[in-house]
């Protein structure tokens, strides 16, 4: 039985940057809802624009339907400043010296933007552009695979939930059998009530063959009007090959959409016939039940 997976999920991951002047890491975020196709948006650093081919090529692969939005950050690790070094500081006063002879009116700088500017410098990363290629790949795949774990425990649940609602429509459907025979039992008690009472009140003595004739064509018309046999069975069918699809798995969302569509079909055409409440009162606890399932197919892929 293959897995069914949710078009719900999300994983994080942060890979560490090889080669890094200052620890740098690459994090990413996936972040999946339900569409009805599949639709990748990026958010990712200019530095990382390069690698949006292949990061968008190995979702492509693994991913068949759902709105799946990719954020990428570059976290550099914050650490105590270390104090400037000569070198740093030098080129500042220079430039200093510089400006402070075109224009006199300018303030020098102080030990706090002395530090700030060398600080900048210091915390411009230098990174090898294959070194920061390969950690944006072991970050995609590794927050794939958590993706598709979140996606794959999600759809489990929704597969346990739709099986539950099948077994509950299909009792539903088993009591409406039993409905329509009593429905009819009752109508011929209640026919021949009122037909005694109708010849008491005029004084008269009923005819057998009349009594009979009348019954017969009261039942008849009154069975035709309850008989949700051939709704009970296609019913009944659907609910079979839904149990199917979700035991196959796989990419069942699209195959289970239009199953849902037959059962309220069915279940619209059950109500519509009923002629007794407890016809009524089935078709909609059934409708209420077949729209649950319609909302939670949504959510497979």
């Amino acid at each position: 039985m293959k897995l069914l997976y949710s078009m719900t999920g999300y994983a994080e991951v942060s890979v560490a940057v090889a080669g890094a002047r200052s620890p740098l890491a690459v994090r990413l975020e996936l972040r999946s809802v339900n569409s009805r196709f599949l639709d990748l948006m990026f958010r990712l650093p200019d530095e990382l624009r390069a690698c949006e081919a292949s990061v968008r090529a190995l979702l492509t692969q693994q991913l068949r339907r759902g709105k799946v939005e990719c954020r990428i950050n570059l976290d550099e690790a914050q650490s105590a400043q270390a104090l400037p070094e000569l070198h740093q500081i030098e080129p500042l006063l220079q430039a200093e010296a510089v400006l402070l002879q075109r224009a006199p009116h300018l303030r020098g700088l102080s030990v706090a933007d002395v530090w700030r500017l060398s600080a900048a410098q210091q915390q411009q990363p230098h990174v090898d552009p294959a070194m920061l290629t390969q950690a944006m790949q072991r970050a995609a795949e590794a927050a794939l695979i958590a993706l598709q774990a979140a996606r794959s425990a999600e759809g489990e649940r929704l597969r346990s939930f739709l099986l539950d609602r099948c077994t509950q429509l299909q009792q539903w459907a088993l009591a409406a059998e039993q409905v329509a025979p009593q429905a009819v039992a009752r109508l011929q008690e209640r026919f021949m009530t009122r037909w005694n009472e109708a010849l008491q009140a005029l004084g008269g003595s009923p005819d057998p063959e009349a009594v009979r004739d009348r019954l017969l064509q009261e039942t008849t018309a009154f069975a035709l009007r309850v008989d949700v046999a051939e709704e009970i069975s296609r019913l009944q069918s659907h609910l079979d090959a839904i149990r199917k699809v979700l035991d196959e798995g796989g990419e069942v969302g699209k195959r289970l959409d239009f199953l849902i569509q037959e059962l309220h079909r069915e279940a619209n055409t059950l109500g519509s016939k009923s002629a007794v409440l407890e016809l009524s009162e089935l078709a909609v606890h059934m409708k209420v039940c077949i729209e649950q399932m319609r909302e939670q197919v949504q959510n497979l892929e």
